[in-house]
This record gives structure tokens, C-alpha cells and sequence, in this order.
């Protein structure tokens, strides 16, 4: 039983196993029981959430993040390169799973407040990864000379105070909204701030890192150049 609301609304959480009855049944069982201490109490709302019900959600949550990500996959790649590209699929699909492992560690329970949370924690974590790799690739064309990891560490440190102000302040607003919003919001702005810590910091290390190791250099952001056949001869 869990304060739901006001300090009058109550949310009241049965087992499956402890559901042996339809949803009228159990509705009337709860109301003999609770009437029998207070006699005033209303009971607004039965919902009942079964395997199948559990399934469904699983399975478009999961089509979702996955449709999200190769939507990702193929905006970074046209618009910086494909090693960046797969460097920030990984970092975002560390924080997918680091915010359901989260979940699924501690048993809190998982609904469509929470599916919509982890989807915004992609968003987040993609502006911040978008920054760091937009100053990588100015740095990339203006010190050509230096290797690619110095280029990207100069990078990183360029942008690591702005990364980490914006992740602080939206902390903030999440623990206000964690401490004050209620039941109805706990899980929403749980998975928020697990997943801002966690993409905070994947931005940083996680999707340069896996661009580095896969060779980007300053040539992989050249524009093409023209061939011999693409030059139109002089008169």
C-alpha cells in the first residue's frame, strides 16, 4: 500500500498470485475490508494488469527504444560519420541499460511513465554527445597535425564544464520532482536522474572512446574531393 496523491489516496498493489478472483470480486473484497476500520472510504479505480498486458508493453517498449536508435544511428552518420554514429549507439544503448538494470536490481516497478522517461534519457544523452562531437570535428579541421586522441581529449575538455552544469542543473529539478511529486511520479523522475548520471558520463567517455577505437581521423570528416572526371576542362 502506497500514498497515491493527497495524504487521503491510497494505491493498493496486489500479487498475481494473490488474484484469484475478477476485478468486481476483488473490488468488493477490498471495500468489505477496508470499511470494516473506515466506513467513509471510497474506492475510485480496480485496475488489473496481467501477463499478457506485461507482454504487450515489453514488446512496443523495446520496438520503441530500438526504432530510436536506428533512427540515431542514421542522423549521426549523416551528419557527421558513421564511426560516430556507432560510438553514440553504444553510448546510448550503455544508458538504456544501465537505467532498466537499475530497475530490474531493485524490483521497482516498470509502467509507460518510466518506458517515456528512459526514451527522454536517450534524447538527453544524444544532445550532450552532439556537443562534444561537434567540437571534435571543428578541432579535427582546425589542428589537423595533432593525433586523434589528442584532438578528441582537447575536445572533451573543451566541453566538460557545459556538459556537466546542464547535467547538475536538470539533477535538480529531478530531485525536487522525486521528492515532491509523489507516487505517481516516483518512477518517472527515478529513471531521470539514473539516467542522466549514467548518459552524463557516457557522453563524455563512452562514445568518443568507441569512435577512437574505431580509427577516426581527420579524413573521415574531409569533405570528398573532386575527381579528375568531376573537373570540367578548360577551354
Amino acid at each position: 500500500m502506497q500514498s497515491f496523491g493527497s495524504a487521503t489516496d491510497v494505491l493498493i498493489r496486489l500479487l498475481p498470485s494473490d488474484v484469484t478472483s475478477d476485478a468486481d470480486e476483488i473490488r468488493d473484497q477490498i471495500l468489505t475490508v477496508l470499511r470494516e476500520h473506515t466506513p467513509e472510504v471510497e474506492l475510485r479505480r480496480v485496475d488489473f494488469v496481467g501477463p499478457q498486458v506485461g507482454e504487450e508493453l515489453s514488446e512496443q517498449g523495446g520496438l520503441a527504444m530500438l526504432f530510436a536508435l536506428l533512427m540515431i544511428l542514421a542522423y549521426v552518420a549523416f551528419r557527421f560519420q558513421w564511426k560516430f554514429a556507432v560510438g553514440s549507439v553504444v553510448a546510448l544503448a550503455h544508458d538504456v541499460t544501465i537505467t532498466l538494470g537499475y530497475f530490474s536490481v531493485f524490483g521497482l516497478p516498470f509502467d509507460l511513465s518510466v518506458l517515456a522517461a528512459v526514451l527522454a534519457v536517450i534524447g538527453y544523452s544524444l544532445n550532450d554527445t552532439i556537443v562534444i562531437f561537434d567540437r571534435i570535428r571543428e578541432n579535427f579541421l582546425k589542428i589537423r597535425k595533432k593525433p586523434a586522441a589528442e584532438v578528441i581529449n582537447v575536445s572533451v575538455n573543451q566541453t566538460l564544464a557545459r556538459t556537466v552544469m546542464t547535467g547538475v542543473t536538470t539533477l535538480l529539478v529531478l530531485v525536487v520532482l522525486f521528492l515532491l511529486g509523489g507516487e505517481t511520479l516516483r518512477g518517472f523522475s527515478v529513471a531521470l536522474i539514473v539516467g542522466i548520471l549514467v548518459g552524463t558520463y557516457s557522453s563524455v567517455y563512452v562514445a568518443s572512446s568507441v569512435a577512437l577505437w574505431l580509427n577516426v581521423t581527420t579524413l573521415d570528416l574531409m569533405p570528398p574531393q573532386p575527381s579528375e572526371k568531376d573537373v570540367d576542362p578548360l577551354p
